[in-house]
């Protein structure tokens, strides 16, 4: 799905201009020229083996092999597997990028450029080169109106693409943005031959062109989906790819809940399982198999930022436009007795869009980000110049009926009164809306907090709809609230826009959920994107971080900097781990079968 890649585009970011095999925004790029493998590789894995894995989101099924567009449900590991980018980027950094398809970058000196080189080497699955005319085909495709718009939202700034020769192109920017030669690098290549011709929202169940390590072999009804490792694969030998993409073939299963998933593991359906639910962690990852070894249960550490994920609240709906009735929503979230209840004490609550990371805002703001927010004083709540806001917090002293005491003061503030039984504003109007979900376990969390509006008047109603409908209203913008997870990022850029710009806001199927429209936060996305180095983006992202808590469009959920994962024994990892990655696509990249 769209989502998947913009993941992708978020986790790269650029440098200063140079030329070479590698660009890392504010440092040198810790692998050399000619570098072996990444370090968090075991460039002598044995190869082989089938991998069986359930779909690892919330999808239930699919119905294209296109995950560049928003129609349909693109199948699982697509993007990972057959797609490949310019350049790629190294787990074990915040901010770097290696070659690909691309085997030389330059960055013009003044920044309003950049030229790839392709890998003379780099062959499509149809045995065709890759050439730069693909690659500029590629770009063409993604950022028409045809593609999903979050392309055309994170290279708005490119004005032009020159091919040079067979092998080489420039892109030109219309401004200079310093992550933007990052992005462009992991923009995903396929063939011109894709589809036959076919405009890219017409093109669903054509097996895709594409330079991957694996092809599709086999597929079933949206119900399974087997990939098998392409014998004659290009990139075997690459650095990048040394020690890479062990597994002979493939398979995703989909499984219709999270319920159904787990059993379906712990009977051996499958090898491997990403576990997000704390109380399944405790109580359901036990039992013969797990004592025998036959299952191992296992805690990943990570430095990832946490990313945010909370109750979205669409400020479309007129309920939920002002920002105190917003606040007074957070305000009867009890974390603290969730965490007890709930989750077995194993969360930290979100204080931050970029938890667990330097990028988080706290206390007073500093100096270097008071030069970013004094010139947008004018519309900036004055809270903004305070400490940075934090969420509610029930421990003693702080207590959740004196939050709800604020939080009724909050209401009454903006117009919304108890009488005849509900809280209703000053046409007689009930505060109501619905909670969308797609699955089960959060189910239990929303229940909780619905339980304590209640005591303020407030009606909330849980509506479980399945993943396609689910996905087509929210790229519609036709909910009221929901629980959202945004990707996380060590060098948040170009994503932003996306994410909350006012320009996205008014695009449907874009990552504005929210529906924030502030001149203040289209500034400092601005201020982000336009950052020279490491410490300038830094400030940059905490003063955003700062201003869109303040405006309070989510109440924040919690996180864990582990990865709880459980897998079967036959299978085998690294010894060192990467810093900054995800648990399955780690997985699926770097481990193996033992023989």
């Amino acid at each position: 799905m769209p989502r998947l890649i913009l993941f992708l585009l978020s986790s790269l970011l650029l440098p200063a201009a140079l030329a070479g095999h590698a660009i890392a925004l504010g440092y040198t790029p810790k692998y050399p020229a000619g570098f072996a493998h990444f370090d968090y590789v075991n460039p002598d894995a044995p190869r082989g083996g089938s991998l069986q894995l359930p779909n690892p989101d919330r999808r239930t099924s699919f119905d294209s092999f296109n995950p560049f567009i928003i129609k349909g449900t693109s199948a699982a590991g697509l993007t990972a597997l057959m797609f490949e980018s310019l350049m790629t980027s190294s787990d074990d950094e915040p901010a770097s990028s290696y070659g690909l398809l691309a085997d030389d970058v330059s960055v013009a000196a003044d920044e309003l450029s950049v030229t790839f080189r392709v890998n003379r080497a780099a062959r499509f699955s149809n045995g065709d080169p890759v050439l730069a005319a693909d690659v500029k085909f590629s770009f063409d495709t993604l950022v028409s109106t045809k593609a999903s718009p979050q392309f055309r939202a994170m290279l708005v700034d490119v004005k032009r693409v020159r091919l040079l020769d067979m092998h080489r192109l420039r892109f030109e920017f219309g401004r200079r943005n310093p992550e933007l030669p990052l992005i462009i690098g992991s923009l995903p290549v396929f063939s011109r031959k894709w589809g036959g011709g076919k405009p890219i929202d017409r093109i669903a169940w054509d097996k895709p062109i594409a330079s991957g390590p694996y092809l599709i072999e086999s597929y079933q009804n949206g119900r399974q989906l087997t990939y098998r490792r392409n014998p004659a694969y290009w990139g075997t030998a690459l650095p990048t790819r040394r020690g890479m993409f062990n597994f002979e073939r493939i398979t995703y299963r989909y499984y219709k809940d999270e319920v159904a998933r787990l059993e379906a593991f712990k009977a051996g359906e499958f090898d491997f399982i990403v576990e997000n639910s704390a109380k399944n962690w405790v109580r359901q990852y036990l039992g013969p198999k797990f004592r025998s070894g036959e299952l191992i249960k296992s805690s990943f550490r990570h430095y990832n930022t946490a990313g945010m994920q909370g109750f979205i609240l669409n400020t479309r709906r007129p309920q939920f436009a002002d920002p105190r009735v917003r606040r007074a929503l957070g305000l009867a979230l009890d974390f603290e007795w969730m965490n007890r209840q709930f989750f077995y004490g194993q969360y930290t609550r979100l204080n931050s869009y970029w938890a667990n990371s330097e990028l988080t805002a706290s206390g007073l703001p500093g100096p270097d980000e008071l030069k970013l927010l004094e010139p947008l004083r004018g519309k900036l709540s004055p809270e903004v110049f305070g400490p940075a806001r934090e969420p509610s917090d029930t421990t003693p002293p702080h207590s959740l009926r004196a939050n709800l005491l604020e939080a009724r003061e909050l209401l009454r503030q903006a117009g919304w009164t108890y009488r005849d039984g509900a809280l209703r504003n000053a046409a007689g109007k009930p505060f109501e809306f619905e909670f969308m979900d797609d699955s089960g376990p959060m189910l239990r969390v929303f229940l909780a907090l619905a339980r304590n509006l209640e005591k303020l008047g407030i009606r909330g109603t849980p509506r479980t709809v399945d993943y396609a409908l689910y996905q087509r209203r929210m790229d519609d913008f036709d909910f009221d609230m929901t629980t959202l997870r945004f990707p996380d990022s060590q060098s948040p850029g170009n994503e932003l826009y996306d994410y909350f710009s006012s320009k996205a806001a008014g695009t449907k199927g874009t990552g504005n959920f929210m529906g924030v429209r502030d001149p203040a936060v289209d500034r400092l996305i601005d201020a982000v994107v336009a950052s020279e180095d490491r410490a300038q983006r830094v400030t940059a992202v905490r003063a955003l971080d700062r201003v869109l808590r303040q405006g309070d469009y989510v109440i924040p959920h919690w996180y864990s900097a582990e990865h709880r994962v459980a897998y079967t024994r036959r299978m085998d990892h690294p010894q060192n781990l990467p810093r900054y990655y995800s648990a399955e696509p780690w997985m699926v990249a770097t481990w193996w079968i033992k023989p």
